[in-house]
């Protein structure tokens, strides 16, 4: 299904994968796990075709199916609704398109030539499932959180993360030799991801996936490729197996390190201890130098601990009692109101969670209090002194084509030093600072898009799911950071340990707008929502 011999990928002037040698084959299920920023989506675009690599050789073999991190929607998707994008993964709307062209010609003349040319459409078209597709992509739609009802929508209908499951959906409707998905548990909730594990599992072809989800790891897959620093290390089993089995690794490769470095010293110093002396221990001290050149040459390097980060939040700037408030916010996008007469306030250091399906309003409701979006009824007002951050769950502030200090100046005066230790501080470092934002990776770009919040100074801030595509360290660090810090919140997030990091006050549920105090027992929804 995949070959590749001594590949090398460049990104941004830097080479993240350097002589990687790999294959797959029917039924193998491999995860491409490393830190963010390791390479690990750049390297799944050049596998799939969609990049040059700068060095080495790929072989594809059967049909290829390839979900982006960042799906986005193409001319030709504007006005299809979901189902017909779904089905157009494996071609059938096209061939339903002909189908019909030629029943119609066949109407108007009932010619030998037309009869010959409908009946072989036809039972092409059968042969390939095109009469039992429609049922097919809903089951597969529905297993993916999608019911009828928005899946016979126009796809720009959609919230993002229900379009990136109608993309998911096509895939998977696609039938393909080979798989290569990239976060796919993205904005699913825990149904939802059952089922797509389940899938995983019984899936006949080829799968590479890159996830941060240990649980899909751990249940879907059977072997790991660990990259870092330029090299791709192979570990058979689960993620939970890949980590053992690298904790050992590091173990046994640094004892063997200290010993190797312990004798390039101890030799070192009898060489050194030896010149000048009689001409006999001159030339045993150029032998031990041979020696000790030969063993740095050899000379193991242990591999490097997991990358840990450590985050803060500035105080928020002073603010008022009252924060926000909003009163009888309506939104809707041509058909009935997504949600209706919606109203809130948020006091100064208050934490509200949103929960809600998706397509309950939650993005909408949020960049309609960022600015971003008008409202179709109903107003809001800011408090004295408030100043809003919005993360946005499609890195929508990233420009591409701007560099990493760009996008801290647009937010900041602050000098230029102070804006690279910001962006230093989230592993963002060294030349990165002037690469192009838009070949970040997706957990690269949320890094990014938070640091701009730490230096737009706020004391609210809107959060859109700002976990996705991080790292578990990084994961970790952000909602220590976010936990501590005494501003004020509004968060949307499918993540329970972070919503419970976080600890919210109340909870407003979409799209009735109905608010409530919170409570531990909602995290049991959290996923599902």
């Amino acid at each position: 299904m995949l070959q590749t011999n001594n590949l090398s990928v460049e990104v941004g002037g830097r080479l993240v994968v350097v002589n990687a040698t790999f294959s797959l084959y029917p039924g193998d299920k491999v995860g491409l796990v490393g830190r963010n920023g390791a390479g690990k989506t750049s390297l799944l675009k050049v596998v799939a075709g969609e990049g040059d690599p700068v060095g080495g050789t790929i072989l594809r073999r059967g049909r290829l199916g390839y979900l982006r991190q960042d799906p986005r929607l193409h001319a030709a998707t504007v006005d299809m609704t979901a189902l017909a994008h779904v089905i157009s993964g494996r071609g059938l709307d096209v061939a339903a398109k002909r189908l019909e062209k030629l029943r119609i010609a066949l109407e108007e003349s009932s010619s030998k030539r037309n009869i010959a040319r409908f009946s072989r459409a036809e039972e092409t078209y059968r042969a390939e499932g095109g009469y039992s597709a429609e049922a097919e992509a809903r089951r597969i739609a529905a297993g993916l959180g999608l019911p009828d009802d928005r899946l016979d929508l126009p796809v720009t209908a959609l919230s993002g993360g229900e379009r990136r499951r109608v993309e998911l959906g096509r895939i998977l409707f696609g039938g393909s030799d080979l798989l290569l998905l990239d976060e796919p548990t993205n904005h699913l909730d825990t149904d939802a991801k059952s089922w797509l594990m389940k899938f995983l599992r019984s899936y006949r072809g080829a799968l590479l996936v890159i996830s941060h989800d240990l649980v899909l790891l751990d249940e879907s897959i059977t072997r790991i490729l660990h990259l870092d620093d330029g090299e791709l290390v192979e570990y058979r089993g689960t993620y939970s197996q890949y980590r053992t089995a690298r904790k050992k690794d590091e173990e046994r490769l640094t004892k063997i390190a200290e010993r190797q470095r312990s004798e390039i010293k101890r030799l070192s110093t009898l060489a050194d201890s030896m010149r000048g002396q009689t001409e006999r221990r001159a030339r045993t001290a150029k032998m031990l130098d041979s020696r000790v050149e030969r063993m740095r040459a050899g000379l193991v390097t242990a591999p490097k601990k997991e990358h840990r980060i450590s985050l803060r939040f500035p105080e928020p700037p002073r603010v008022g009692k009252l924060v926000l408030e909003v009163q009888g916010l309506t939104k809707g996008y041509g058909g009935p109101p997504v949600f209706s007469d919606v109203g809130f306030d948020v006091g100064r250091g208050e934490r509200l969670f949103i929960m809600g399906l998706n397509g309950a309003g939650k993005t909408s409701l949020l960049r309609i209090l960022a600015g971003l979006s008008e409202p179709d009824a109903g107003t809001m007002r800011t408090g004295a002194g408030t100043s809003i951050g919005y993360y946005a769950q499609e890195h929508e502030g990233i420009t591409p084509g701007r560099d990493l200090l760009w996008h801290m100046r647009s937010q900041s005066s602050a000098p230029e030093q102070q804006l690279r230790s910001l962006i230093g501080m989230f592993g963002l470092t060294g030349e990165i600072a002037f690469q192009d934002a838009g070949t970040l990776s997706g957990g690269e770009k949320t890094k990014l898009a938070l640091a701009q919040l730490v230096a737009g100074k706020h004391n609210l801030l809107l959060l859109d799911e700002p976990t996705n595509n991080l790292d578990p360290p990084s994961l970790g660090a952000v909602a220590e950071a976010l936990g501590e810090w005494p501003g004020a919140m509004i968060i949307v997030s499918h993540d329970v340990e972070f919503v419970r990091s976080l600890v919210p006050e109340r909870v407003l549920f979409m799209p009735e707008g109905r608010l409530d105090y919170w409570s531990e027992d909602l995290l049991d929804l959290v996923a599902l929502a």
